[in-house]
């Protein structure tokens, strides 16, 4: 598999292998197969796992700590997050600590390698009326606790989840001090369908330049778009949701998908290898069939010009 540089943070394989879908946030699974998907995912080159304690209620986590019991194969390194909110100063090491701890007891681990901010970080005039850590407190409480975590050794590095509100986003790239990384919206269609939480365009693409161009580490997510970019749906979904809004959206994206003779899932993965500034690409896959989908796709390298532009 393709190695790539990740900022700061050295070379890491194309693909990572996203928590969620282990985590049976992506439709059922159990934890034999993710447990084994696991795996496979390693012995393939993949040599990054994300995980959170949001995916599964523990699970991906759960699995992560089963799989590797503690020792972690040579190279492979291993995130996690936290949904911090908007607390009082004084209350964010704490809470980033109490995570961590209960993290660490899932994925029978003493330190990760990345630490994510997970949500949105909004301007200071929205604090009543979206969720999220304000910029404020971030610069005066996020960062300093980050940065002592790393200090203890506890987090290698600290990064964003760069889907909340675009210009805090990029306000928070733009930091004489950024984070080490952020995981962007990597779509054709730049939409982070059910997880928008404001007013706008996404701006994605913006977000992923200033991240290359601050030698900002990005992860490119929501590569099928919660699905909206593949064959059809494994959960139910009300007609009006977001992401099946993109679903009905994307219909020419599956017509290009059978022109070329690939599936939707596997060109949308190309599609966002292939963008400028993405540095590996997180799968949402929940067990070995789909995995294998994503790194054949990933083995046949990049996409032409031309049929970028015509995607």
């Amino acid at each position: 598999m393709e190695m790539r540089k990740l900022g700061a943070l050295g070379n890491v394989s194309a693909l990572t292998l996203g928590g969620a879908g282990i985590g049976g946030h992506w439709g059922a699974t159990d934890r034999q197969e993710a447990v084994a998907t696991v795996r496979e995912a390693v012995r393939e080159g993949i040599t990054f796992i994300d995980g959170a304690p949001t995916y599964g209620r523990g699970e991906a986590e759960e699995v992560i700590g089963e799989t590797f019991d503690g020792k972690l194969p040579p190279g492979v390194r291993i995130s996690t997050k936290f949904s911090l909110g908007n607390p009082d100063a004084g209350d964010v090491l704490p809470n980033f600590e109490k995570s961590l701890n209960e993290s660490f007891s899932r994925l029978r681990l003493g330190h990760v390698d990345v630490f994510f901010l997970h949500g949105q970080i909004i301007p200071d005039c929205m604090v009543d009326v979206a969720p999220g850590t304000t910029r404020t407190l971030f610069a005066e409480a996020v960062r300093p606790a980050m940065d002592q975590l790393k200090r203890r050794g506890v987090i290698g590095a600290w990064g964003v989840t760069g889907i909340g509100v675009p210009e805090s986003i990029l306000d928070t790239l733009h930091d004489d001090a950024p984070p080490l990384a952020v995981q962007a919206i990597a779509n054709v269609l730049n939409s982070p369908g059910s997880l928008r939480r404001f007013e706008g365009p996404s701006r994605a693409r913006e977000i992923i330049d200033a991240g290359y161009r601050r030698e900002v580490g990005v992860f490119g997510i929501r590569a099928v778009q919660g699905g909206a970019l593949t064959h059809g749906f494994d959960r139910k979904l009300p007609e009006n949701s977001p992401d099946m809004v993109d679903y009905e959206r994307a219909v020419t994206f599956r017509g290009i998908a059978n022109e070329v003779g690939e599936s939707p899932a596997a060109l949308a993965h190309r599609y966002s290898l292939t963008m400028k500034g993405i540095s590996s690409v997180a799968l949402g896959v929940k067990n070995r069939v789909e995995l294998r989908e994503c790194i054949d796709a990933e083995s046949k390298g990049p996409l032409d010009e031309s049929l970028m532009q015509l995607i």
